[in-house]
C-alpha cells in the first residue's frame, strides 16, 4: 500500500503546476444562448527560475533584456517553465516570448519598458512597418503571463498628443519630455526627446506609424493571461492575431483616456476565448473584436466562439466593439452581465465598405450602462478610420462596391442604461442590407437627446419590451 501511495504522489508531483485549476472555467459556459466551443485552460511545467538567477537586476536602471532572454532561453531548452520577475522595477526592451512558458510577475514588481526605441527594431526584417511588440510570440504554444504585477509599455515616449485633449498643466509636461509641434500647435509628437534616444523614422509622422503593441502574438495556440496588470501600451494593449483558445481572467488595462489607438483588450482572427473579471480604463476602444483579411497558412480566420462576461469598462470609445474590420465575419460571439460606466458609446458595431463581412450569431445581455456620452447602442456603417493628424473634415476615398459590412442575427436583451446622449444609433448603406435582424428586447434607455435614431430605409432594428425616457421628461 505505501508503495502504491508514493507512486499516486510521484505522479501528482510530475503534473505540470497549473492543472488544478482545468475545471474552473467550466461554469462559465452554462446556460448560453448558442454553443460554443469551450477555452481551456494552460498549464507549463513545474519549473521555476527567477529573473535574478540570470544578472537581472530591478533597480529600474539596469537594462535587463538580455537577462530576459537568457532565462526564456534556458527554460525552453529544459521543455519549459515559470519565469518569475520579483520585486522591483525591471527596465527592458522587447520580451519575445517561447512555447511553454509563464511569466509571472509578482505583485511589487513592474517590467517597464525602455523608452530608447532603437532596441524595438525587427533585426530578423529590417522593413517591417512596426517595430517589434513590447511582448511578443509567433507560432507557439501554451503561454503565460500571470501574477499581481504591471507590465508598463511607456506609452508617452511613443504616443502623440492632440492638445485638445490635455489640459494646460499636461500640455506643458509633454513639451517638458521634449517633442515637436505640429498642425498650429494642436498636435504634439514625441520627437527628439529630451532623453537623449535616437528616433527610429525619418519624420515625426512616420515614426507614429510605427508604434507597437503591449502585448501582440501570432499564430498562436493556448494563451493565459490573469491577474497582472497591462498599462500604458504605445499602442494596443492586449492583442493575439490568429489565434486560438485564449483566456483572459481578472487582467487590468490602463491608459490616459486621451491616448491615441489606446485599444485595450482586441481579439483580431481568433477562436475559442473567453474574457472574464476584467477591469478596462483605456484610451481607446475597451473589449474589441476585428477581423481582415484572410490569413494564409493557418485556418483561424474571423472571430468565433467567444465568451466576455463580467467584466467592468471604465473610459472607452466602446465598451464592447466589433470592428471596424471584420473582414472575415464574427460567429458565435456571447457577451454578459458587464458594466460600462462611463464610455463613449456601450455597444459599438462600426465598419465600412472594403473594411466589412458578415457579423451573425451574437448574444448580448444583462449589461448595465451609465453615463454613456454617445450612444448606448449604435450600428455604423461608414467609418473612417484617421490618423492622428488627419482633419476632422476628412472622409474615406470612394472605394469599389466589395468587403460589404452585414450585421445581422444580432440579439440583444436586458440592457440598463442611464445617462447616454441618444439611446439606439443605427444605418446601413443605401442599397444594400447591411443592417437587418437586430432585435433589442426587454431593456431601459434613460437619454438626453433621441431614443430611437434609426435610419429605416437602410437599418432594420426590433424592439420587444424596450422602455425609452428622454432624461427631464
Amino acid at each position: 500500500m505505501k508503495k502504491i501511495f508514493k507512486l499516486l504522489m510521484a505522479v501528482v508531483m510530475a503534473l505540470p503546476v497549473n492543472v488544478a485549476v482545468a475545471s474552473d472555467y467550466a461554469h462559465y459556459y452554462q446556460n448560453l444562448p448558442v454553443e460554443l466551443r469551450k477555452a481551456t485552460p494552460v498549464s507549463v511545467p513545474d519549473r521555476m527560475v527567477r529573473l535574478t538567477d540570470f544578472g537581472a537586476v530591478g533597480d529600474g536602471l539596469t537594462l535587463c533584456t538580455e537577462a530576459f532572454e537568457r532565462a526564456i532561453a534556458a527554460l525552453s531548452a529544459e521543455g519549459g517553465g515559470r519565469l518569475v520577475v520579483p520585486q522591483g522595477v525591471w527596465l527592458t526592451g522587447p520580451i519575445v516570448l517561447k512555447s511553454n512558458i509563464d511569466l509571472h510577475v509578482e505583485k511589487n514588481a513592474i517590467v517597464y519598458f525602455s523608452p530608447d526605441k532603437t532596441l524595438y527594431a525587427d533585426k530578423e526584417n529590417p522593413k517591417a512597418s512596426r517595430v517589434m511588440a513590447c511582448i511578443s510570440a509567433t507560432r507557439c504554444k501554451n503561454i503565460m503571463i500571470t501574477g499581481e504585477g504591471i507590465i508598463d509599455g511607456n506609452g508617452a515616449q511613443w504616443r502623440p498628443v492632440k492638445r485638445s485633449k490635455v489640459s494646460d498643466v499636461e500640455w506643458k509636461r509633454f513639451k517638458a519630455m521634449g517633442g515637436v509641434e505640429r498642425q498650429n500647435g494642436s498636435l504634439w509628437y514625441p520627437w527628439d526627446m529630451k532623453a537623449g534616444y535616437a528616433n527610429v523614422a525619418e519624420t515625426p509622422e512616420k515614426q507614429e506609424s510605427r508604434r507597437n503593441d503591449l502585448f501582440r502574438v501570432h499564430h498562436c495556440e493556448n494563451i493565459m493571461l490573469t491577474g497582472v496588470t497591462f498599462q500604458n501600451a504605445p499602442k494596443f494593449h492586449v492583442h493575439p492575431f490568429n489565434s486560438r483558445n485564449i483566456i483572459i481572467d481578472g487582467i487590468t488595462v490602463r491608459c490616459p483616456w486621451n491616448a491615441q489607438n489606446g485599444d485595450a483588450i482586441d481579439l483580431s482572427d481568433c477562436h475559442q476565448a473567453l474574457i472574464v473579471n476584467c477591469t478596462v480604463d483605456a484610451g481607446d476602444d475597451g473589449l474589441c473584436m476585428k477581423s481582415g483579411d484572410a490569413k494564409t497558412g493557418t485556418d483561424i480566420n474571423g472571430c468565433e466562439d467567444i465568451l466576455i462576461e463580467n467584466n467592468t469598462v471604465y473610459h472607452a470609445h466602446g465598451g464592447f466593439v466589433i470592428g471596424s474590420e471584420d473582414v472575415m465575419g464574427m460567429r458565435r460571439i456571447v457577451v454578459r452581465n458587464c458594466r460600462f460606466a462611463g464610455t463613449d458609446v456601450g455597444l459599438r458595431f462600426k465598419s465600412a465598405i472594403g473594411r466589412g463581412g458578415v457579423t451573425r450569431d451574437i448574444y448580448i445581455s444583462d449589461i448595465v450602462m451609465t453615463d454613456i456620452t454617445g450612444d448606448a447602442i449604435s450600428f455604423q456603417c461608414d467609418y473612417v478610420n484617421r490618423t492622428a493628424g488627419a482633419k476632422a473634415g476628412d472622409t474615406a476615398k470612394e472605394q469599389k462596391l466589395e468587403k460589404v459590412p452585414e450585421f445581422t442575427d444580432i440579439h440583444i436583451s436586458n440592457i440598463v442604461s442611464r445617462g447616454s446622449r441618444n439611446a439606439i444609433t443605427a444605418s446601413g448603406i443605401e442599397g444594400q442590407n447591411c443592417v437587418h435582424g437586430i432585435t433589442v428586447d426587454n431593456s431601459v434607455f434613460v437619454y438626453t437627446d433621441k431614443g430611437e435614431n434609426i435610419d429605416t430605409k437602410t437599418a432594420e432594428v426590433k424592439l420587444s419590451g424596450v422602455k425609452m425616457v428622454k432624461e427631464g421628461n
